[in-house]
């Protein structure tokens, strides 16, 4: 199935530490990907994959359709794939996907990425209580995820590079920074996120109709 991911690549990004401005010389290359796969392979009983690891290493890739899926239900890794400012490759049908970036924004972002964050604090702090322990990466992408959601909020763009408050994440990252210190800027920023959503202008709801239009599109292509 590789062969998927080797030629019907519509987009390919680098996600990540690099992607965000947190990388070291040794981070990993985090390649994220989108394949639109040929419109006949539908046609039968098996059908294509909806996602793909590889076949580089850190490497995952989803089918066109899903894709659409999960970016719609406000999916922040989605999402982000769509900002990412590191593009390794794009056909047309991949320009014509962040053309339409846009329609995938709604208000939904406010409930993804702070749920997401939430999630990851909760996970934090029980993993804390049972052992003494932090995940400190954990933590700091808890406090991106925060801070990435207020801004779409108000901008109607994802924020990818934080390289601005690099130092201050990586603190967060490496544990410079006492708990209690963190969990009030989380606290902090998630006040911040429940005023962004309520000035936010984005849409209630997300353009369905152009994605839909955008997928019949490339499928019809594909049957070329």
């Amino acid at each position: 199935m590789t062969e998927l991911v080797e030629h019907h690549t519509i987009l390919a990004v680098v996600v990540g530490s690099r992607a965000y401005g947190l990388a070291g010389p040794e981070s990993d290359h985090d390649r994220r990907g989108v394949y639109a796969a040929p419109t006949r392979s539908f046609w039968t009983l098996d059908k294509p994959p909806t996602h793909l690891d590889g076949p580089l290493d850190e490497q995952f890739s989803w089918e066109l359709e899903r894709f659409c899926v999960l970016a719609l239900q406000a999916n922040p890794t989605v999402l982000e794939v769509l900002w990412s400012p590191l593009v390794e490759h794009v056909t047309a049908d991949g320009r014509e996907l962040l053309d339409l970036r846009a329609a995938f924004l709604s208000h939904r972002v406010a409930e993804t990425y702070g749920g997401y964050a939430r999630d990851q604090l909760k996970r934090v702090d029980d993993k804390r209580r049972k052992t003494g322990l932090s995940n400190h990466k954990q933590a700091m992408h808890m406090i991106r995820l925060l801070i990435a959601g207020a801004h779409v909020l108000r901008t109607g763009d994802i924020l990818v590079d934080v390289g601005p408050l690099r130092d201050r994440l990586l603190a967060v990252r490496h544990g410079e920074i006492p708990w209690p210190a963190v969990t009030a800027w989380a606290q902090t920023l998630l006040e911040d996120l429940a005023r962004a959503a309520d000035r936010s202008t984005l849409p209630a709801r997300p353009n369905r109709l152009s994605i839909d239009q955008l997928l019949l599109r490339v499928r019809e292509r594909g049957l070329q």
